[in-house]
C-alpha cells in the first residue's frame, strides 16, 4: 500500500523535510511549495482542490487545474491525478465534470487520471468505473461523509462487494481521507491519503509532556512513522468495521 501524505505540512518550509523519501498528495488549492516537495518525495499525486474551492464558496477553476496537471504529469515522480468532481453533486453533475475534464486535457493525461466515486452515488456508477478505469478513488460524502461511522462502514461494505471478486480487488482502490490505520488496515486499498500530518505537526497544544517532539519536522516524522507502520488488508475481511486479524496470520 502507498501512503500519500497531504501537503504542505504546517510549521514552515523546514517541516516539509519530513516528507523526504515519502509519497505525497499535492492539492491544486495549496500548491505553493510544490517545486521543493517534488524534489524530495518518492512520488506524488495531484488533487483537484475542488473541496477547498467548495468550502471557500468560489467556483472551481477546471482550466487552471488542467493546465497544472499537463505541466506536472511528465515529472518522473508523478503517479496520477484526480479527475475533478462536484462536491455533494449528483451523478449527472459529476458526469458532466468528467466530460469537461477529458475535453480539457490530452490523451496522455487522460490515461493517468483517476475518477472519484462518492459514497452517496449509485453502485451502478461504481460498477462502470471498474470497467472503464484501472484505479478508482472513494470519496466519503452525503450521508456517508464521516469516515469510520457505522453507516459509512455499511456503505463501504456495499462498495467493496462491487469492487472485489473473491475478496480481491478488480481494480486499484484509493481511499480519500482514509489514511487512518484503523480504517485502511480493514480494506484492500492500493493507496490512501489524508492531511492528518499536515494539520497536526504544527499545533503546539497537541504536543505536550516531557517527551513531546520539539520541532514540526520531528513531530511530522513521528506521525508519518506511526501511519506507515501499518499496511492495508490484502483481501477484503469477512466483517468490515472490525479489527483485521488476518494481518497477524
Amino acid at each position: 500500500m502507498i501512503h500519500y501524505h497531504g501537503t504542505p505540512i504546517s510549521g514552515g518550509m523546514q517541516a516539509q523535510m519530513a516528507l523526504k523519501g515519502r509519497h505525497i498528495m499535492v492539492s491544486f488549492a495549496t500548491k505553493f511549495a510544490m517545486e521543493q516537495l517534488v524534489e524530495i518525495c518518492h512520488s506524488f499525486v495531484l488533487d483537484n482542490g475542488a473541496f477547498s474551492a467548495w468550502k471557500a464558496g468560489v467556483p472551481f477553476n477546471l482550466e487552471g487545474y488542467a493546465q497544472w496537471v499537463i505541466k506536472w504529469h511528465r515529472h518522473p515522480a508523478f503517479d496520477w491525478a484526480l479527475i475533478p468532481d462536484v462536491i455533494d453533486g449528483d451523478e449527472d453533475a459529476n458526469a458532466q465534470m468528467r466530460a469537461a475534464w477529458f475535453n480539457a486535457v490530452p490523451d496522455r493525461v487522460r490515461q493517468r487520471a483517476v475518477p472519484v466515486w462518492h459514497l452517496h452515488e449509485s453502485l451502478d456508477v461504481l460498477e462502470y468505473f471498474t470497467t472503464a478505469y484501472d484505479r478508482v478513488a472513494l470519496g466519503s460524502s452525503g450521508d456517508y461523509a464521516i469516515v469510520g461511522a457505522p453507516d459509512w462502514w455499511t456503505r463501504m461494505h456495499e462498495a467493496m462487494e462491487v469492487l472485489c471478486e473473491d475478496r480481491m480487488p478488480k481494480v486499484r482502490i484509493h481511499g480519500l481521507r482514509m489514511l487512518d490505520p484503523t480504517i485502511f488496515s480493514q480494506l484492500p486499498l492500493a493507496s490512501a491519503d489524508s492531511t492528518n500530518v499536515a494539520r497536526n505537526a504544527g499545533i503546539d497544544q497537541r504536543w505536550t509532556g516531557p517527551y513531546a517532539p520539539a520541532t514540526p519536522v520531528s513531530r511530522a516524522t513521528v506521525l508519518i512513522e506511526r501511519i506507515e507502520a501499518h499496511a492495508s488488508a490484502s483481501v477484503l475481511p469477512e466483517h468490515s468495521g472490525h479489527r483485521n486479524f488476518e494481518l497477524f496470520g
